[in-house]
C-alpha cells in the first residue's frame, strides 16, 4: 500500500499506538487496534456486496464512533467516503446519493426509514449498514442492510485490492444556495496538508513515523457534526497525528456543561467548535455560580466557518490564560487560507488574516488582483487543493482557476487587504452579500459588530426586499435565555452599529427571535431567516 493513501497512513498508526485510545464517546472506548479490525472486517463485508472500483460510500449518521469506523473501512477498501447531512428531506437525500454514485451507506437506525423510502430510485445502492443503538429498527425493512455491529465484529480477512495516492474522498458541502455539490481531494493532498505541519510536503514515511513515536497524545473534542467539513476535516487532522477523538455523548444538541465534563474527566487538549454559536454558551456556563470545571488540559480551541467574537475569546481565556483561541479561514473547497491566533500575551483582531504566496485576492472575473491597501477581492488559496466539483466540470471551472501564480481555488469568499497591506479582513460570502441602495454589505461584518451590543447572543443579517434601498438590511437577532422575555433596544443596537461601521451597514430593521436560525455546525441558516424577517415585517416577495 503506498505512502499518501489515508488507509496506509491509519494502518501505521495503528501499528504504533495500538492498545492506546482511538475514539472515545461517553462511556466507550475503542483503542487503535480495534478501530482498525472492526475497519478491516467492515471493508471485507463492503467487497462482498460487489462495490465497483472507487465506488462510494455514504456517511449517514450522527457523531458516532461508526461515522470515524466507516470512514477508515472505506479508506481499507479502495472506496470513496461521502459524507451526508443528516437533515436533509427526501429529495434532498435522494439528490445527493444518486449525484455522488452511493453504493454503500452507513446510517443511523434514526435516519434509515427515510433512507427506505429513497431506496427504492438507487439501484445502484447494494449495501446499508445501519447503526443501532435502541435496537427497534425492523432489517428485513431494507433488503440489503446488515446490522453494523455484527458486521463490525465478524472477523474477515483483509481485503485484497490496490491503493493510491490518487484514491479520492468527496467532501459535500451545500453552500448558501443550490444542491449539494462534491468536492473531490486526493488523498495524497489531503494528507499532505497534515504532514506540512511536521516538516512540510517532502516527508518520508521513515520521517512520518519517527514523528508519531514521541509525540504527544492529542486529544481532540470535536462539536461540531462530523457530516460537515470542520468537524470532518479536524477529526482527520487528529487521526493522522495519533490523537484519540472524542465525540460527545448528546448527539441531538449542544450541551454546554457536556462538553466542560468531558473537557475535565477525558483531560482534553484540543477543542473544536464553531464561532460563538458554541463559544458564548461554552463562556456563560463557566461563569455560572456554582460551576467548577478543570480547564488545565486545554492547550487549543480552534473555531473554522464562522467567525467568534473577541469579547467571547477574552472570557475563556480568563479561565485557562495558557490556551490558544483559533480562528481558521477554510471552506471545504479550500483549505488553509489563513488564520488568526488570539492568545493572553497578545491578540491578533477576529477576522484577519495574511496574505502569502498561496493566499491572493481574485476579481469577479476570475483574474489576480493587486493585493495593495485596500482592495478587495474573492480569497483564492494555492498549494494542495481539491481537484474540482464531482461531475460539474462548469463549476469547478468557475472555482478552480490557474493564473500565472499557479493553481487557485475561489470559492467565494470576500476580503479587503487592510493599511499594513500584509493582513486580510474577512467580508463575507459574495453570494448572501447585500446590495443595498447600490452598496454592497457583507453580512459577517455586521453581524460581529451587532453581537458587541449588550443583551445579543447571537445574530445574523439578511436582505429584505425594500422599494427605496433595493434591499434593506435586516438584523434577525436572539437574547440569552435568560433575557428572552425583555425586548432589545433597537435605537440603541443600530446607533452601536453606526459607531463601528460606516452608516449604510446600519440595520433597517431589527427582528427579535428566541433562537437564530443555524446548521448544526453552526453556519447560519440564510434561507430561513429571510423568510422569518419577512414574516415578522409583513413583506412580501418581489415578482
Amino acid at each position: 500500500m503506498p505512502y499518501g493513501n489515508c488507509a496506509y497512513a491509519l494502518d501505521i498508526v495503528s501499528e504504533i499506538r495500538g492498545d492506546e485510545d482511538c475514539l472515545i464517546q461517553g462511556d466507550r472506548r475503542i483503542s487503535w487496534g480495534d478501530v482498525q479490525r472492526r475497519a478491516s472486517n467492515l471493508a471485507g463485508w463492503m467487497h462482498e456486496r460487489g462495490v465497483s472500483p472507487q465506488g462510494k460510500v455514504s456517511l449517514y449518521t450522527y457523531n458516532h464512533p461508526a461515522y470515524m469506523e466507516g470512514l477508515y473501512a472505506a479508506f481499507k477498501a479502495a472506496l470513496v467516503p461521502v459524507n451526508v447531512n443528516y437533515r436533509y428531506r427526501a429529495e434532498e437525500l435522494r439528490y445527493l446519493l444518486e449525484n455522488s454514485d452511493t453504493e454503500i451507506v452507513v446510517v443511523h437506525e434514526d435516519f434509515a426509514p427515510l433512507l427506505a423510502e429513497v431506496l427504492p430510485r438507487l439501484p445502484k445502492i447494494v449495501g446499508v449498514l445501519v447503526v443501532k443503538e435502541k435496537g427497534d429498527f425492523d432489517l428485513d425493512s431494507i433488503p440489503c442492510a446488515a446490522d453494523y455491529e455484527t458486521v463490525a465484529e465478524t472477523h474477515r480477512e483483509p481485503v485484497e485490492v490496490e491503493h493510491s495516492p490518487d484514491d479520492l474522498l468527496l467532501l459535500y458541502t451545500g453552500g448558501t444556495t443550490g444542491m449539494p455539490k462534491g468536492v473531490m481531494w486526493r488523498q495524497e493532498d489531503m494528507f499532505g496538508l497534515f504532514l506540512q505541519r511536521i516538516g512540510g510536503p517532502s516527508v518520508t514515511e521513515a520521517a512520518y513515523r519517527e514523528a508519531l513515536e514521541p509525540s504527544a497524545r492529542t486529544r481532540a473534542l470535536v462539536c461540531p457534526p462530523l457530516m460537515h467539513g470542520t468537524g470532518w476535516i479536524t477529526s482527520m487532522v487528529t487521526w493522522f497525528g495519533g490523537g484519540a477523538i472524542v465525540l460527545m455523548a448528546g448527539t441531538k444538541s449542544f450541551d454546554p456543561a457536556e462538553l466542560w465534563h468531558t473537557v475535565s474527566a477525558e483531560k482534553i487538549t484540543n477543542i473544536t467548535i464553531v464561532g460563538d454559536s458554541f463559544a458564548k454558551p461554552m463562556l456563560r456556563e463557566l461563569q455560572r455560580e456554582g460551576a467548577e470545571y478543570d480547564l488545565s488540559s486545554v492547550e487549543m480551541i480552534s473555531s473554522s466557518g464562522v467567525m467568534w467574537s473577541e469579547e467571547t475569546k477574552q472570557g475563556l481565556l480568563s479561565h485557562n490564560k495558557g490556551m490558544m483561541l483559533i480562528d481558521s479561514f477554510s471552506s471545504s473547497e479550500a483549505l488553509g487560507m489563513g488564520l488568526s491566533i488570539t492568545t493572553a500575551d497578545g491578540s491578533v483582531q477576529t477576522g484577519k488574516f495574511q496574505l502569502s504566496g498561496t493566499t491572493r485576492l481574485f476579481s469577479e472575473d476570475l483574474e489576480l488582483l493587486d493585493s495593495k491597501p485596500g482592495m478587495k477581492g474573492l480569497v483564492g488559496v494555492g498549494g494542495r487543493q481539491p481537484m474540482g466539483y464531482y461531475k460539474d466540470p462548469d463549476k469547478s471551472a468557475k472555482t478552480f482557476v490557474e493564473c500565472e501564480a499557479g493553481r487557485f481555488s475561489i470559492p467565494g469568499d470576500w476580503a479587503v487587504v487592510n493599511d499594513d497591506g500584509i493582513t486580510l479582513s474577512l467580508l463575507g460570502r459574495g453570494s448572501v452579500c447585500i446590495n443595498t441602495g447600490g452598496e454592497k454589505v457583507f453580512p459577517e461584518e455586521v453581524e460581529e459588530v451587532i453581537k458587541r451590543f449588550e443583551g445579543v447572543a447571537d445574530a445574523v443579517c439578511v436582505g429584505v426586499p425594500d422599494e427605496r434601498w433595493g434591499e434593506a438590511i435586516t438584523a434577525v437577532v436572539s437574547r440569552h435565555g435568560d433575557e428572552q422575555e425583555g425586548e432589545l433596544d433597537v435605537d440603541a443596537l443600530i446607533a452601536h452599529v453606526k459607531e463601528h461601521l460606516a452608516g449604510y451597514k446600519a440595520p433597517k430593521h431589527v427582528v427579535q427571535v428566541e433562537k437564530v436560525y443555524r446548521s448544526p455546525s453552526g453556519k447560519a441558516d440564510f434561507k430561513r431567516t429571510r423568510q422569518t424577517a419577512m414574516e415578522h415585517l409583513g413583506i412580501q416577495e418581489q415578482a
